[in-house]
Protein backbone atom coordinates (compact mmCIF):
# COMPACT_ATOMS: atom_id res chain seq x y z
CA UNK A 1 0.00 0.00 0.00
CA UNK A 2 1.04 3.08 -0.77
CA UNK A 3 1.55 6.12 1.80
CA UNK A 4 2.87 4.24 4.37
CA UNK A 5 6.76 5.49 4.19
CA UNK A 6 8.30 8.94 3.20
CA UNK A 7 11.39 8.79 0.62
CA UNK A 8 12.20 12.53 -0.51
CA UNK A 9 15.41 12.12 -2.72
CA UNK A 10 16.43 9.55 -5.35
CA UNK A 11 19.56 9.07 -3.87
CA UNK A 12 18.95 8.30 -0.27
CA UNK A 13 18.97 4.67 0.81
CA UNK A 14 16.20 4.50 3.87
CA UNK A 15 12.47 5.82 3.70
CA UNK A 16 10.54 7.11 7.06
CA UNK A 17 7.29 4.97 8.00
CA UNK A 18 3.96 7.21 8.53
CA UNK A 19 2.75 4.43 11.17
CA UNK A 20 3.61 1.58 12.65
CA UNK A 21 4.25 -1.05 10.17
CA UNK A 22 5.01 -4.95 10.84
CA UNK A 23 7.95 -7.42 9.52
CA UNK A 24 6.73 -9.04 6.50
CA UNK A 25 4.36 -5.48 5.42
CA UNK A 26 5.23 -4.95 1.83
CA UNK A 27 5.52 -0.95 1.32
CA UNK A 28 5.00 0.70 -1.78
CA UNK A 29 7.29 3.86 -2.37
CA UNK A 30 7.66 6.59 -5.26
CA UNK A 31 10.04 8.99 -5.08
CA UNK A 32 10.50 11.13 -8.96
CA UNK A 33 9.48 8.79 -11.00
CA UNK A 34 11.01 5.30 -9.47
CA UNK A 35 8.33 3.01 -7.65
CA UNK A 36 10.01 0.37 -5.11
CA UNK A 37 8.00 -1.72 -3.28
CA UNK A 38 9.85 -3.59 -0.31
CA UNK A 39 9.01 -6.03 2.23
CA UNK A 40 9.66 -5.02 5.92
CA UNK A 41 11.89 -7.87 7.43
CA UNK A 42 11.51 -6.12 11.21
CA UNK A 43 8.65 -4.20 12.90
CA UNK A 44 9.17 -0.59 12.39
CA UNK A 45 7.70 2.28 14.67
CA UNK A 46 6.48 5.50 13.85
CA UNK A 47 9.05 8.00 12.50
CA UNK A 48 11.70 5.53 12.04
CA UNK A 49 14.04 4.41 8.98
CA UNK A 50 13.82 1.32 6.87
CA UNK A 51 16.77 0.72 3.95
CA UNK A 52 15.55 0.54 0.63
CA UNK A 53 18.58 -0.17 -0.79
CA UNK A 54 21.75 -2.49 0.51
CA UNK A 55 23.82 -0.18 2.84
CA UNK A 56 27.18 -1.59 3.12
CA UNK A 57 29.20 -0.71 6.49
CA UNK A 58 30.88 2.50 6.48
CA UNK A 59 28.57 3.53 3.46
CA UNK A 60 26.88 7.02 4.74
CA UNK A 61 22.97 6.69 5.55
CA UNK A 62 21.12 9.14 3.25
CA UNK A 63 17.39 10.37 4.66
CA UNK A 64 16.19 13.26 2.64
CA UNK A 65 18.87 14.40 0.12
CA UNK A 66 21.19 14.17 3.35
CA UNK A 67 23.75 12.25 4.61
CA UNK A 68 22.76 11.41 8.37
CA UNK A 69 25.12 9.31 9.51
CA UNK A 70 27.22 6.17 8.29
CA UNK A 71 26.31 2.46 8.75
CA UNK A 72 28.08 0.49 11.44
CA UNK A 73 27.27 -2.70 10.12
CA UNK A 74 25.89 -4.25 7.12
CA UNK A 75 22.34 -3.29 6.31
CA UNK A 76 19.71 -5.01 3.94
CA UNK A 77 16.69 -4.06 2.08
CA UNK A 78 13.46 -3.72 4.66
CA UNK A 79 15.79 -4.09 7.70
CA UNK A 80 15.31 -1.63 10.75
CA UNK A 81 17.63 1.77 10.10
CA UNK A 82 18.24 3.12 13.92
CA UNK A 83 20.90 3.48 16.27
CA UNK A 84 21.53 -0.29 16.45
CA UNK A 85 23.49 -0.31 12.87
CA UNK A 86 24.15 3.46 12.49
CA UNK A 87 26.93 6.06 13.80
CA UNK A 88 26.45 9.83 13.69
CA UNK A 89 28.77 11.61 12.00
CA UNK A 90 27.61 15.33 13.30
CA UNK A 91 29.51 17.20 15.13
CA UNK A 92 31.94 14.42 15.86
CA UNK A 93 35.57 15.86 15.67
CA UNK A 94 36.69 12.70 15.92
CA UNK A 95 35.31 11.82 12.61
CA UNK A 96 36.90 14.58 10.47
CA UNK A 97 39.21 14.18 7.97
CA UNK A 98 41.63 16.78 9.58
CA UNK A 99 43.84 16.99 6.23
CA UNK A 100 40.72 17.78 4.36
CA UNK A 101 39.69 20.02 7.05
CA UNK A 102 42.93 22.12 6.92
CA UNK A 103 43.70 21.71 3.32
CA UNK A 104 39.69 22.56 2.04
CA UNK A 105 39.96 19.57 -0.09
Amino acid sequence: MSGQALMMKPIDNVAVVLAPLKAGATVAIGNQGEALSITLKEDIEFGHKFAVKTIQQGEDVRKYGEVIGVASSDIQIGEHVHIHNVEGKRGRGDKIDRKQATHGL
